[in-house]
């Protein structure tokens, strides 16, 4: 039965519809909630810094397509896998660009296309068009990599931490501990301060950005946690 689901989902037409579908739900979910903003002048500071990086952890990513503003333009990096193209054709929804490739360890790294991938998003932030993109390499959760800090490095542009949470949902039992975000209930976007690197940095100072990346999100994923009043990243309703 699931090889049987896995040729069905991996089919075109499918995957649009599911991805329209996901998109619509999405859309459900963010105009019920009752969302809380911080900084509240949030859009005041970045705007200043466009074009900018935004990044987040894995299993965060439902609802990131909605920190758009209508003159905001952006891309978000999405893996090659095929089952991430759902996600790819939601983000299209949307009206997000996307770049394909994702980071990987070792000999992963080519294979799933990080190194075109990082070469696209430097050459898109170098265009005015916002970069988002996960801060941690799969599967390896909630431990930032190398790979926003070098897109940083040689773009020249910040890197901004963001979180979302919502206090009804299901939190996956996935490795990234996906939030399954469900409507009518409070939701908080919390965004860190900005992170520069800079460009002859060394492999130590490249090691500090990572390290103050892998912080400052786990301060603003925390914050948004506590403002819809859930104990943790792992809080929620269990079972997907």
């Amino acid at each position: 039965m699931r090889k049987i689901w896995k040729s069905v989902r991996a089919a075109r037409p499918v995957q649009v519809g599911l991805g329209h579908t996901l998109a619509a739900y999405l859309r459900l979910v963010w105009n019920t909630s009752s969302l809380t903003i911080e900084p509240p002048d949030l859009y005041d500071r970045v705007d200043a810094e466009i074009p900018f990086i935004l990044t987040f952890w894995h299993g965060q990513h439902f609802l990131m397509p909605f920190v758009m503003k209508p003159h905001h333009q952006g891309k978000v990096m999405i893996s090659r896998h095929a089952d991430a193209d759902i996600n790819a054709i939601t983000a299209e929804a949307f009206g997000v660009g996307t770049i394909r490739g994702s980071g990987a360890h070792g000999k992963d790294f080519l294979r799933k296309g990080g190194i075109s991938a990082t070469k696209i998003a430097i050459d898109t932030l170098k265009s005015g068009v916002n970069v988002a993109m996960t801060a941690d390499v799969p599967k390896i959760s909630r431990v930032a990599g190398f790979g926003v800090v070098t897109v940083a490095r040689y773009s020249g542009r910040p890197i901004y931490p963001i979180a979302i949470a919502t206090r009804n949902r299901v939190v996956a039992k996935s490795w990234d501990r996906a939030s399954i975000h469900l409507p009518f209930g409070p939701a908080a976007m919390v965004v860190g301060e900005g992170i520069r690197v800079a460009a002859d940095a060394d492999d130590a100072a490249t090691e500090e950005a990572r390290r103050l990346v892998q912080a400052r999100l786990d301060a603003v994923t925390a914050r948004a946690e506590e403002i819809v009043g859930c104990g943790g990243s792992g809080s929620g309703v269990h079972g997907a």
